[in-house]
């Protein structure tokens, strides 16, 4: 038994604020503040409200949590260890080192009990709103009368920090807009932010106002530190509200009990120090002495919870029992979506259009997305405000309602940042498969979740349109040049460029059969011919790239590779140079990403090495094509901005022609 004569309550609290402060300071980097000051919230919330079982981190109807303010990870660490999850004492000790369960901000594929993987700020507000998106629509898709089997809460722990983030703006405008009632915020208001006080930048503005004028349910707790009674009836009544998200605001001290850190930024991002440390743990009557120390009593309170989340789970299991038995085929259903899985037969519909027919890529899209919609009851999504120009509205689906969970058709406004962010939330959260769309300029603005989203592994699907210089008349602001050759360098983010219609329904294809990595389907403005492919083999887009149009005799003199639009350019070279006598490969490479991961064998079928005259065309930056063609081969691209024009003009005036092309292989064979 331990000798510290405090509550329990406060006993547990105090065990969570050293153990945190210990780690970082043996790790000698990270945030001890922010877990000393938000331990109460913390502690209140996964003791007395949090549904979870921690021998089962993924079972399907827990309450979710999510640490915004990821810098504070060891708040979280401390709390998985304590409440019986997969992490170890020793763990704890790893923090921030090689290959330790325990890095600087908290990572999902790492830490077993880790829903979101949250370093820049606001990325977990955002994220928060797509679980509690996508437990509304799962609720409606699955629930019937008398058999309940989606119905759980969604928390996040914000900061200062967070909530000066814009994607956070962004997100909970729409949170409130679409009445999350289940989404509650735990607001750690400390007024200290790393370069001191919030002051500095964040003095005029009343977040509870702000958050009032969202539609939110906004509660009050004046004294975080140590009122644990206030913060329970807080979460107490937000759990009750059923029309309003809520944000309760949540005074705190950053770094309490440090008595010469406390409330200062000098408790934020640096370890206390041991002769701090010391002071600390006698202020919050700890034994100095004692290191990574959790008394008897403390660790059976914590593990009082761990009991209650088997029996939750168990009593949830035979819930669905009764379910299966009641719906076994929506029980089939719900088996396949939580596994990530696809029906069978569910691309069976996918359209094909014949050579010679004209229409873009963008237009193919939307008919290959409504042919799996049709047979993927959990595929939903939505747009940055241009349903009608990206062509991503599901027919007869409805619009999404946050308060029943009815509608598939997602309407994010013109808010890109949040709109991936809540897509990645929705992927975090499982069950459901989701796409969200935009011009493809716009795609910088959502370049931050699509890293993320790589990073995560999650099979979010992007699909931007009038990808290129082509899309005309808008002109340069919206004209992408750069985005294609950026974007591939995103590890683990396939970024598919289709040629044409057929091309594109089989990206959706791909795109769908990527299960655990993001892909983004860039898809043009203007009409394209359907290209006749019928020498190239099904698999093609699959594999990367592939001869579309072969020479004469297999025995190419040169290789033309073009993505996009500008694939047919190439074929209209490749005939034009064919009645010169030169004999050219046409290459189709619609994914970079999915050609590098083929066999070496298969890589040099398509671009021996023995054919060193190699062009490339692309409506984008020349950097980064000697890749594939070479030091010795010619890229023709766009290196400049775009200009307003029609398209075709611009094709021709930055010089995407076959004529280009043509002479561009001439120049290479001699």
């Amino acid at each position: 038994m331990s000798s510290i004569d405090l509550s329990v309550e406060q006993l547990s609290v105090n065990t969570i604020r050293t153990l945190a402060i210990d780690a970082v300071q043996k790790a000698n980097s990270g945030h001890p503040g922010l877990p000393m000051g938000a331990a109460p919230m913390a502690y209140v919330l996964w003791q007395k409200h949090l549904r979870h079982n921690p021998s089962d981190p993924h079972w399907p109807n827990r309450d979710r949590f999510v640490l915004s303010a990821g810098h504070g990870s060891m708040l979280l660490y401390c709390l998985l260890h304590l409440y019986g999850y997969d992490m170890t004492m020793d763990d704890l000790r790893a923090f921030r080192q090689w290959e330790s369960r325990t890095p600087g901000h908290p990572e999902t594929l790492l830490t077993p009990g880790i829903e979101a993987t949250t370093g820049p700020l606001g990325q977990g507000t955002a994220n928060a709103v797509g679980m509690a998106m996508a437990e509304r629509f799962l609720a409606h898709t699955f629930n019937r009368p008398r058999h309940t089997i989606v119905d759980h809460h969604t928390y996040a722990l914000v900061s200062d920090g967070d909530l000066m983030e814009g994607i956070s703006s962004e997100a909970c405008s729409l949170a409130g807009h679409l009445k999350l009632g289940k989404l509650i915020y735990l607001y750690d208001s400390n007024n200290i932010s790393l370069d001191g006080p919030t002051s500095l930048a964040f003095s005029t503005e009343d977040v509870s106002k702000r958050y009032e004028a969202y539609g939110w349910q906004v509660l009050r707790v004046d004294d975080g530190d140590t009122d644990l009674d206030a913060i329970n009836a807080a979460i107490t009544q937000a759990k009750s509200e059923t029309e309003r998200p809520s944000l309760i605001f949540i005074q705190t001290t950053i770094g309490y009990g440090s008595p010469n850190k406390q409330g200062t930024s000098g408790a934020h991002g640096n370890p206390l120090g041991t002769d701090e440390i010391a002071l600390a743990k006698k202020t919050l009557g700890w034994d100095p002495e004692k290191s990574f120390f959790v008394p008897d009593e403390a660790r059976s309170h914590f593990g009082s919870v761990v009991e209650r989340g088997k029996r939750a789970q168990d009593e949830w299991k035979r819930q669905f029992t009764r379910y299966a038995k009641a719906h076994p085929e929506l029980a089939k259903d719900w088996k396949m979506a939580q596994a990530g899985k696809l029906p069978a037969g569910w691309d069976s519909e996918l359209p094909t259009w014949k050579p010679g027919e004209k229409l873009a890529t963008r237009q193919a899209s939307g008919k290959a997305l409504n042919a799996i919609t049709s047979k993927v009851p959990w595929l939903l999504g939505g747009d940055a405000d241009l349903s009608g120009s990206t062509n991503t509205t599901i027919k007869d689906a409805g619009d999404f309602n946050g308060k029943t969970g009815e509608g598939r058709n997602i309407h994010y406004g013109v808010r890109e940042h949040a709109m991936g962010a809540i897509a990645n939330g929705m992927a975090y959260h499982a069950g459901v498969r989701t796409f969200v769309a935009t011009f493809f300029c716009f795609s910088d603005y959502m370049r931050p979740t699509a890293r993320l989203a790589a990073l995560n592994k999650l099979p979010v699907t992007m699909v931007w349109t009038h990808d290129s210089i082509g899309l005309g008349e808008d002109g340069p602001t919206h004209q992408p040049v750069e985005h294609l050759m950026s974007l591939r360098t995103i590890p683990g983010f396939s970024v598919v460029r289709p040629c044409d219609a057929n091309e594109t329904a089989e990206a959706w294809q791909f795109a769908m059969n990527q299960h655990s990595s993001p892909v983004a389907l860039v898809l043009t403005r203007q009409g394209l011919p359907v290209l006749d492919r019928a020498n190239s083999g099904p698999d093609g887009l699959a594999r990367g790239a592939y001869t579309i149009v072969e020479a004469d005799g297999d025995k190419p003199q040169a290789i033309i590779i073009g993505t996009g639009s500008e694939v047919a350019v190439a074929v209209e070279a490749q005939g034009l140079l064919a009645k010169e006598g030169i004999l050219a490969r046409v290459v189709s490479m619609p994914c970079w990403e999915a050609f590098e991961t083929q066999t070496q064998k298969y890589r040099d079928s398509v671009l021996p090495k023995s054919v060193k005259a190699r062009v490339s065309i692309e409506a984008g930056v020349t950097f980064g094509w000697t890749r594939w063609i070479g030091n010795k081969g010619i890229a023709i691209g766009i290196d400049t901005f775009g200009a307003s024009a029609p398209g075709p003009t611009n094709m021709e005036k930055f010089g995407l022609t076959a004529y280009n092309v043509v002479q561009a292989v001439k120049k290479l064979v001699g």
